[in-house]
């Protein structure tokens, strides 16, 4: 399955993203990015072709593989992630929603949308974690999991 992301607004990881680096040494940065994040996932690999990065490996979860799914899909110059990625663990769980933040939103925002509720906002925050360091920072571009959403957003 294809997850597309919003190109220019992601992790800026040293500039890394131009025309003087391979798309092996952009798949490099993007491996030691997502082991900083500490994902629970054996055998983790990524191809970058051009702005499609390609992942797999065996997530421990569902919602392990779709952490890091965003993560990979919010590295800035990344537009498409290619799951290739398999579950170990494959327990019944609602669908999360994959949500495009814009601008103006807030975390409160977005969770009373999803969930009519904005002190449910942790819920989303906990969700995208490590990726979201601070419940207030988040930017128009990033994707955002939200576990168990019940809206769909336009």
């Amino acid at each position: 399955m294809i997850f597309d992301f919003v190109k220019n607004a992601g992790e800026k990881m040293m500039s890394f993203f131009n025309n003087d680096h391979s798309n092996e040494q952009k798949a490099e940065k993007i491996t030691e990015f997502i082991n900083k994040m500490g994902f629970n996932v054996s055998n983790f690999a990524v191809t970058v072709d051009d702005d499609q990065a390609n992942v797999c490996g065996e997530a421990c979860d569902q919602a392990t593989r779709e952490r890091t799914i965003v993560a990979v899909g919010n590295v800035e110059g990344i537009a498409k992630v290619q799951d290739e990625m398999t579950v170990t663990e494959t327990i019944e769980t609602e669908a999360p929603v994959f949500y495009t933040v814009r601008s103006g939103d807030t975390l409160s925002k977005i969770s009373k949308t999803y969930y009519g509720d904005p002190m449910q906002y942790n819920t989303i925050f906990e969700a995208n974690k490590p990726m979201l360091a601070d419940p207030n920072k988040i930017y128009p571009g990033q994707t955002l999991r939200i576990p168990g959403g019940k809206t769909t957003v336009a």
